[in-house]
């Protein structure tokens, strides 16, 4: 190749060196027709003859040669431009005494003050522009191409230069910062490489990577043995292979310049089949193009001019800025998930963008994938995460609650007592009463939802359970509409709290009443159903075994599909301010929740809907009886005597229950935290009978003082009392004997009468 490159050199110069004196011949030849018309010797004049048409054939040669041969240069020269003219580096073309044949727009920008010939603007650049172009136009002619480093403050400059065959040259300069060894090449928008004498590749740019798809090892990895100006062809795609060589000898760098046939187009069938959904921007946010896979992810068949923002929303702030910031490399790009306003309000897709260079213009590309179902993982997610923050929020609130109430209820009960039927403030008495134990049930509803409320399970029958709730129920749902019972065979027992199981149905068919202004018929069906695998609806997995299925079917208004899912958020209602608190359904999931259940909902607009509530089959298991455990020999005590240690940091609540107590004829003592009531029990001679404490204080807590309290005083009873659930306790109250659980609220009876049954 590189013979054939040097018999090519050859010709051209002969060519050149033949027209450049066209004149002379062509005057000669003219002469030695002249001389041929004279009336001289016959042999003379046929000699001059010959020579003179000789001469003019060799001149009408050369013409032609020389057209041939500019013709040639012109579709060079065109080729550089389309090449190298968007180039961001500054490029020349120059005959061998530096006279500038072309030179790209950014040349023009950055040299347009600096003189008309190349050499001019090297004396802008080096103190030494003769000796540093004679160094690099001798090696280029030697090597096909070379470069050398100018060093400047901060910074280096690269000019390189290949010969290209026809007595000119091409030059680049470029321009890059101090890196040590570093080659200073990334933004090169052509693919380029250092490598040392050796062959060892040193470094390579993205543009080189993004071909390869890795670093090479070897120089002949990438090019083969082929030399400045070759043709080399890298996974189908073919290049005019540039090498330079360093002034000092130490590396060569090459540069990859894609044939102009073989510049990599975006609209090209590689790029429109790729499986990956791909589109390019311009920087004011223009789409350039979109393949296939992205026009189907975004559901259109053209998108012609469409704009960034038209496509894509949902970054907090314009998403032309984002797109901007990446292309002026004020950002370094990145991953955002943006909603696709092409697909609707609930699609989304996840982009990465990132900037490129493609011929010279600098554009964003952007990767899309569809990510409507990372969006809806994250909305569950969130969701999920609320209910549980709800929830803790209802436990704190439902214990403060209970506290204001015991306080409320409590006084009411003793104002009761010292009014009778006939006093005028009586009725008033009653109603706060009955209110204050609807603000007790509303709470028991809060706790319900945050599976925080106390239940006492037990093995029941359905059957059982709702032929004793179905007169309640024909009350609850008036005379428009009927309750209608259908079993299921073989039904089996569950575990459950029959109270909280009766408040679920209630919540239930009460909603299916309402879903029914004009009347009709509310179904309830069980049904035994066995799971042979894991069964997912929506975010719940059911587990395989056996369940027993309550089904509560209404034909009334139905429920919007986007209702769906928030039906059993608390205070979320469909129905009319004062209708309901929005708590029945929350109140029904909690309860079924944490009993072990699952609840679904199916609903179809204007044909009803259906509440399913699946619970596991409770199989009996046969044990040992064994003695019930020796209860400690204690005295008997009469009802109204006895020393009760009370213990309650809420002052409303220890002054209700002191003064209740003393009441009843018991003897109180009263402490306002565990460290107070431990300085009273310090006292020996003091006989106490009963501990009444709450179990969240400040300080130490009820289980704890009560513990070193019975170190000393074994046979002493327990009460524990509290807003919060009783599970908070179960673990500490399981190791404590002789205690049980008082929930907040309670009033002046039940207080007395669990204190009495402590004590006898």
């Amino acid at each position: 190749m590189a013979d054939a490159m040097s018999e090519a050199n050859l010709v051209m110069k002969t060519a050149r060196s033949l027209w450049a004196r066209w004149p002379w011949w062509l005057g000669s030849g003219v002469v030695c027709l002249a001389v041929s018309a004279l009336p001289l010797d016959p042999a003379i004049r046929l000699t001059t003859l010959l020579t003179g048409i000789s001469l003019i054939v060799l001149v009408a040669i050369g013409h032609a040669l020389r057209h041939r041969l500019s013709v040639h240069e012109q579709r060079d020269l065109a080729g550089l431009h389309r090449l190298f003219a968007a180039d961001a580096a500054p490029s020349f073309l120059t005959d061998d005494a530096g006279r500038i044949i072309f030179r790209n727009a950014a040349a023009e920008t950055r040299f347009a003050a600096h003189g008309g010939s190349f050499v001019d603007i090297l004396g802008y650049l080096s103190t030494e522009p003769d000796a540093v172009m004679l160094r690099l136009l001798h090696a280029a002619e030697t090597t096909g191409g070379a470069h050398e480093d100018i060093a400047l403050r901060g910074r280096f400059l690269r000019l390189g230069v290949h010969a290209t065959g026809q007595e000119a040259y091409f030059w680049r300069i470029d321009e890059y910062e101090r890196t040590g060894t570093a080659i200073g090449q990334q933004s090169f928008a052509l693919p380029s490489l250092i490598a040392d004498q050796t062959g060892r590749v040193l470094d390579a740019n993205a543009a080189l990577l993004g071909i390869l798809g890795k670093m090479p090892a070897r120089l002949g990895d990438v090019i083969g043995g082929a030399v400045s100006g070759d043709l080399v062809e890298i996974n189908d795609r073919r290049f005019t292979l540039l090498r330079e060589t360093a002034s000092d000898g130490s590396h060569d760098l090459v540069i990859l310049a894609p044939r102009q046939s073989e510049q990599p187009s975006e609209t090209t069938n590689g790029f429109d089949h790729l499986p990956v959904a791909l589109m390019t921007f311009a920087g004011d946010g223009r789409l350039r193009t979109a393949n296939r896979a992205a026009r189907d992810l975004l559901g259109a068949d053209t998108l012609t001019d469409a704009m960034f923002h038209d496509l894509f929303e949902g970054l907090g702030r314009p998403v032309s800025d984002w797109l901007a910031d990446v292309v002026a490399e004020r950002l370094p790009g990145g991953v955002e998930v943006l909603r696709a306003r092409h697909l609707g309000d609930e699609s989304y897709c996840q982009i990465t963008l990132r900037r490129v260079v493609h011929n010279g213009e600098v554009s964003a590309l952007a990767v899309l994938s569809d990510a409507t179902a990372l969006k809806t993982l994250e909305a569950q997610f969130i969701q999920s995460q609320k209910m549980q923050a709800i929830g803790q929020l209802a436990g704190g609130i439902a214990h403060d609650f209970n506290n204001l109430l015991t306080a409320i209820s409590g006084h009411c009960d003793l104002l009761l007592l010292r009014h009778g039927k006939e006093d005028p403030e009586y009725a008033d008495l009653v109603q706060i009463h009955q209110n204050a134990n609807r603000a007790a049930a509303l709470v028991s509803q809060l706790l319900a939802f945050s599976r925080k409320q106390t239940l006492k399970p037990e093995r029941l029958d359905l059957e059982e359970v709702l032929s004793e709730l179905t007169h309640l129920l024909n009350r609850l749902v008036g005379e428009r509409v009927a309750v209608q019972l259908v079993h299921g065979r073989k039904l089996g027992q569950i575990r459950a709290d029959k109270r909280q199981l009766e408040q679920v149905l209630v919540n239930l068919v009460v909603n299916a009443r309402d879903a029914m202004p004009a009347g009709g018929t509310v179904r309830i069906e069980t049904e035994a159903r066995t799971l042979t695998e894991e069964m997912r609806r929506g975010r719940a997995s059911v587990p395989a075994g056996q369940y027993i299925v309550i089904r509560v079917v209404d034909h009334g208004t139905g429920i919007p599909a986007d209702r769906l899912e928030k039906v059993f958020e608390p205070f979320f209602t469909t129905k009319r301010l004062g209708e309901g608190t929005g708590l029945g359904l929350s109140t029904a999931y909690g309860i079924v929740k944490q009993s072990g259940g699952f609840i679904f909902v199916d609903s179809d607009i204007g044909n009803g809907t259906t509440f399913e509530v699946y619970f596991p089959v409770h199989e009996a298991k046969e044990t040992a009886e064994t003695p019930p455990p020796e209860q400690p020999q204690r005295s008997l005590v009469r009802q109204g005597a006895g020393v009760v240690l009370l213990v309650e940091d809420e002052a409303p609540v220890r002054a209700f229950a002191g003064r209740a107590l003393r009441l009843r004829g018991y003897t109180v003592l009263e402490a306002e935290n565990a460290e107070e009531a431990l300085r009273t029990l310090a006292d020996p001679a003091l006989e106490v009978d009963v501990f009444v404490t709450d179990v969240v204080m400040p300080g130490m807590d009820g289980p704890s003082w009560v513990k070193l309290a019975l170190e000393t005083r074994p046979n002493v009873r327990v009460i524990f009392m509290s807003g919060y659930a009783e599970d908070s306790l179960s673990e500490d109250q399981a190791r404590i004997p002789n205690s049980i659980f008082l929930p907040k609220p309670f009033s002046l009876n039940e207080l007395t009468a669990t204190v009495q049954g402590q004590l006898h």
